[in-house]
């Protein structure tokens, strides 16, 4: 690490945290069950549309075999936690969904990466 922090700068950005959730989508054991691409979809269509009405602040599909994807909510983990469980893939085994409480700082975002980079 090349660059220093301050423990007065550590308690300042730390005195600035906002609660938040995190929505650990995993594949569950019903992944490839009859129907799973339509599913699916309409897993996508409804986390775009959380996404565009403010209830998911960051969301980041995971290209993976065991993890399926992370998103950073704006609203309480219990509540998280009940949207989450009405997800098309939560209710069909396709994924299961463990929502935890985090802090994120305001200003917070990902960065534009050019298209393939990363």
């Amino acid at each position: 690490m090349s660059t220093s922090v301050t423990d007065e700068q550590i308690r300042a950005l730390a005195a600035t945290a906002k609660p938040y959730s995190l929505a650990l989508l995993s594949w569950g054991p019903e992944r490839t069950t009859d129907g799973a691409d339509a599913i699916e979809l309409e897993h996508q269509r409804r986390m775009v549309s959380l996404r565009a009405e403010g209830v998911i602040a960051i969301l980041c599909p995971v290209a993976s075999d065991t993890v399926a994807g992370v998103a950073i909510m704006t609203v309480p983990a219990e509540e998280a936690a009940e949207i989450m469980a009405g997800d098309p893939c939560v209710r069909a085994g396709m994924m299961r969904c463990e929502v935890h409480p985090c802090y994120g700082f305001p200003g917070d975002s990902l960065p534009d990466l050019p298209v393939g980079a990363g």
